[in-house]
């Protein structure tokens, strides 16, 4: 009756770890009915179109402004516009002289694959505009209506240096903007700077903006590929928490809010693009959803506007962080910002965990050995409650004749066997749910560990050994789930079995199907299981010597 239980829970756990992670994505795929025809891929000339094209919302809070004159400005600006890249070592941007903004970017220092090495990951889209459109457009905005540097104008390159580009901007009464372009060394945020130089008599005021415009994805999920399970769009985050932009929810109810010390960003499997606007000033944060371009747009609205007197200057600025999610890195650039690593409802356990991984990794240099260790220190601080489970598992072994006997007495009459076995466990001072319990507590860690695993862009294509060449992927010769299963077996041998033989023939099915389950998930989660059974098998063969020792 024990093993029966054991083999409920086992499955219910199964159940509950894959039901969690699909209820803590249950919107990966944005909204798109699964009967709705894809969008037909589009060419550039759209999709500048429909970027360029004022929203209503952003009407609404910026003063007015001609969207046909801007279509029209920029249909003549695009056919003379010119492309400048600058890199460092670890980040390479292309900016386009329409608005001086960043078009494409690439991390040199990441691929693929470990074997497309010849590529490089691109997060802001240049070369392949006819299906990817991913792009940064900032400006400023005159308060009195008049001609100002927006997104749409064309600026030129003033002077191009190792790590920055400038470009300038005049408008018809002579107002001079120039925008500065600085790469930090060995470092992912660009800092953008806008420098106002008024020439005219009189003052002028604008609104500084800046907002991501980008494809909206459609994820298939799949068993066969982790990043499916990996949020990709945009959140903005309001100082203490973000909120997803899911494009479903986008078309019922753009989002508007203000906020301070906030800041935007479109994320996706181990990857970021962050717009970081200046600290301790109020920004309009809104995200809207174009169906007929399938394009997403996060803007921030600055509510201090920047001015300029008479034959005076003023300058304004923002960051933005293209680059992987590597913690370090990311709290650098923006108090915060870390929060953009995913780890989905269990943060709370998966923090921890990654700090406990990240500590151990540096003294033991491997990745794969830092999760066998940290594996050794959850068992250690549980040691106890498992010891009393496998105490628990130790007598009900003992019991299992007796039990098997009542079932064969008592037959088809369950109440009466109930009460039976009941009497039984209350004579013998035996609790039969005790060797459950340590497994309900693993869940929630297992569940941790796993958006660890696959979150953590630190332990993205770290190596083990021998075969184990990447620990965020599935293992490539099922190597590890075999092992597990046999572990798993040897468990089973280990623990009471069924009085049923129709539920032992069905427990013995377990290792089989938790190896087909365990075969797709990342190698790093498998290992934690492999070890971490092999440590509760070890425990609970000790007990069992220890308990016939007793005896003797």
């Amino acid at each position: 009756m024990e093993s029966a239980r054991t083999f409920l829970w086992l499955t219910f756990s199964a159940l509950c770890v894959f039901l969690y992670i699909e209820w803590s994505n249950q919107d990966i795929a944005l909204g798109f009915d699964s009967n709705q025809e894809s969008p037909a891929p589009r060419g550039l000339e759209q999709a500048l179109n429909t970027s360029d094209e004022s929203s209503e919302s952003f009407q609404e809070n910026l003063p007015s402004i001609n969207s046909g004159e801007l279509v029209a400005k920029t249909n003549n600006i695009r056919e003379r516009s010119e492309t400048t890249t600058i890199s460092n070592n670890v980040l390479s941007i292309t900016v386009d002289s329409k608005g001086a903004d960043i078009i494409g970017a690439k991390l040199l220092k990441y691929y693929p694959s470990k074997n497309e090495k010849d590529n490089n990951i691109d997060l802001m889209y240049v070369n392949d505009p006819l299906y990817e459109f991913h792009r940064l457009q900032s400006g400023l905005l005159s308060t009195s209506g008049k001609q100002s540097s927006t997104h749409i104008e064309n600026y030129s390159l003033s002077s191009r240096g190792r790590d920055r580009l400038s470009f300038v901007w005049f408008s018809d009464d002579g107002t001079k903007v120039t925008k500065t372009l600085k790469l930090n060394p060995d470092s992912y945020l660009v800092e953008v700077t806008f420098l106002v130089e008024n020439m005219s008599e009189q003052t002028e005021s604008y609104v500084p903006y800046y907002q991501l415009v980008k494809d909206n994805v459609e994820v298939e999920r799949s068993m066969f590929d982790v990043e499916s399970y990996s949020f990709d769009g945009g959140i903005i985050y309001d100082g203490d928490s973000y909120e997803k932009q899911y494009a479903d929810d986008l078309i019922d109810a753009p989002y508007k809010k203000t906020h301070t010390n906030g800041w935007f960003a479109n994320i996706r499997h181990h990857f970021v693009v962050a717009v970081l606007p200046p600290m301790g000033v109020e920004h309009r944060y809104e995200s809207e959803h174009d169906e007929a371009a399938n394009l997403n747009k996060v803007t921030a609205i600055s509510n201090s506007n920047i001015t300029a007197g008479p034959r005076q200057k003023a300058e304004v600025g923002f960051g933005i962080f293209i680059g992987p999610k590597l913690q370090d890195e990311l709290t650098k650039a923006r108090d915060g910002l870390e929060v953009s690593v995913d780890y989905g409802r269990l943060s709370f356990l998966a923090k921890p965990m990654f700090w406990a991984l990240n500590k151990s990794h540096s003294f033991l240099g491997n990745w794969g050995l830092a999760i066998i260790f940290v594996t050794l220190m959850i068992k250690v601080i549980f040691y106890r409650l498992q010891e009393s489970s496998s105490r628990s598992m130790a007598k009900m072994r003992e019991l299992a004749p007796r039990l098997k006997a009542l079932n064969e007495r008592f037959g088809d009459d369950k109440t009466a066997l109930g009460q039976a076995q009941m009497e039984l466990y209350k004579r013998e001072k035996v609790n039969p749910m005790a060797g459950c319990l340590p497994l309900l507590i693993q869940i929630p860690f297992f569940i941790a560990f796993y958006w660890v695993l696959l979150e953590s862009v630190e332990i993205r294509q770290a190596p083990f050994y021998l075969w184990l060449d990447d620990l965020s992927s599935r293992d490539p010769y099922f190597v590890l789930p075999l092992l597990m299963g046999i572990v798993m077996f040897f468990q089973q041998k280990a623990n009471p079995a069924p009085a049923d033989p129709v539920q032992e023939k069905v427990f013995m099915f377990m290792p089989i199907m938790f190896t087909l389950l365990f075969a797709w998930f990342p190698s790093g989660l498998v290992l934690y299981w492999v070890t971490n059974s092999l440590l509760q098998f070890a425990q609970q063969w000790n007990v069992n010597r220890k308990m016939a020792a007793e005896k003797n």
